[in-house]
């Protein structure tokens, strides 16, 4: 009898990419992808005041960051923690293109993202031969450098004070002051729908499968033809476009720029999201944004035991689930789904 599991070709994409046992086919992800959005674009009919939706609104920036960070650290596997410099180069690109420059501030917004994938290149260089720990050192030592310098040039960037009075975002004649918020949330949502969109398609295509062969056996994926140098490059390149663009998007919301975006508090913060949401899964990360924005707020009232609850509620979850919230949804989902199927 012939043995007919051996010879088998694999399911593939339309572009030829093989589908992975597990992998959610892509249409499936896709509808889950449109109702996942469009009930978040139904939230200002639920949250109608201001500060409700303005909590939305940093979730989202935080959720695009963290997002694209997965790509890097969970897909790529590399520890890039200059990623938040990344953040912070769209946030001072952004003010002072339109600030000093009078740039339009749509130009500036996408060139804020084009300038953070530039110096993610630029980092990207030293690292291309490194490994473990040489890694985190050198893009640390990244995010320093780039805050010491914003630092030493106060006359133009205002140091310690930073900048205030930024330029802020235009939609046509409508008045993106008295809206309550309304059209910085849909903008901060669509900026979300096409870093998720974008990041879940590179995943998904034979570049995404390359980084993940490198993390995963990088000498293996070397012998098969694949160049570490190009795909860390390309890596590090991916993440930084987006993660500018949040940045660009964070200035001209807050309509200041402070140093503070370069502290280890708010790379803390960030990280936490892609660990508690499960690495490697880019959803996981945007769900744990929202779980930790809002957790955050709703513990407010604690005052200096709010990071200790929260950080409890991170290692509970982590104990219990070590592939984060992704893979305890998928579970509660395999659950309910078996027991549907389940014959009575």
């Amino acid at each position: 009898m012939t043995d007919t599991t051996s010879t088998m070709a694999p399911i593939r994409t339309a572009a030829g990419t093989p589908i992975a046992p597990g992998r959610t086919p892509w249409k499936h992800e896709a509808v889950g992808f449109v109702l996942g959005f469009a009930l978040l674009a139904l939230l200002p009919l639920v949250f109608g005041d201001t500060y409700a939706r303005h909590i939305l609104i940093m979730a989202f920036i935080y959720a695009i960051v963290a997002s694209n960070w997965d790509l890097s650290l969970g897909y790529g596997g590399v520890f890039n923690f200059g990623h938040l410099a990344l953040f912070g180069i769209g946030v001072y690109a952004y003010s002072l293109l339109t600030k000093l420059a009078g740039l339009d501030p749509w130009i500036a917004l996408f060139a804020s993202g084009i300038i953070a994938t530039l110096a993610a290149i630029l980092v990207t260089i030293p690292i291309l031969r490194l490994k473990g720990i040489y890694i985190i050192l050198v893009t640390f030592g990244f995010a320093q450098l780039v805050m010491q310098v914003i630092l030493s040039q106060s006359d133009i960037t205002g140091g310690t004070q930073g900048i205030v009075r930024i330029p802020g975002l235009y939609w046509f004649d409508h008045n993106m002051v008295r809206d309550g918020k309304s059209a910085y949330f849909y903008i901060a949502l669509a900026l979300l729908v096409a870093s998720t969109l974008f990041l879940r398609v590179f995943v998904r295509s034979r570049a995404g499968a390359s980084i993940v062969a490198l993390r995963d056996n990088e000498e293996y994926a070397i012998s098969r033809g694949i160049s570490i140098v190009r795909q860390r490059m390309l890596t590090l390149a991916a993440s930084a476009f987006f993660t500018g663009i949040a940045g660009a998007f964070y200035a001209a919301y807050q309509r200041n720029a402070s140093i503070d975006v370069f502290g280890m508090s708010l790379a803390t913060i960030i990280l936490s999201m892609v660990l508690l949401g499960g690495t490697s899964t880019i959803y996981g990360a945007i769900i744990a944004s929202f779980v930790l924005t809002v957790f955050a707020e709703w513990m407010a009232d604690f005052g200096a035991w709010r990071p200790m609850i929260t950080a409890v509620l991170i290692i509970g979850v982590m104990l219990a689930y070590p592939s984060g919230l992704a893979g305890m949804i998928k579970a509660a989902w395999g659950a309910v789904a078996g027991r549907i199927k389940r014959p009575a």
